[in-house]
């Protein structure tokens, strides 16, 4: 399973000089059955990921969490460090 998104994120956090990135699995019963996600913990802030898994698809959670993460960075970085956000990549 590739980790392309959290490794992504990883490396842009490390670039920006923020701690880590932390993944927290949540979840949610749903009648008979449990959904699945994540939220990844950024510089202080907790972001969550779009969509719920099945279990058996959980790194998916993590994933999808992982771009909504970079994607946030990436746009709330100040306009003059335009070069340095396609380094991030």
């Amino acid at each position: 399973m590739s980790q392309q998104w959290q490794s992504k994120l990883q490396n842009a956090c490390q670039k920006m000089q923020m701690p880590p990135p932390k993944f927290h699995v949540v979840s949610d019963r749903r009648g008979g059955r449990t959904a699945w996600s994540c939220r990844v913990e950024v510089n202080g802030q907790l972001i969550d990921a779009r969509f719920w898994f099945d279990g058996k698809n959980l790194e998916n959670a993590k994933e999808d969490a992982a771009e909504v993460a970079l994607n946030h960075i990436i746009s709330t970085t100040s306009p003059s460090s335009a070069s340095s956000r396609h380094s991030i990549w």
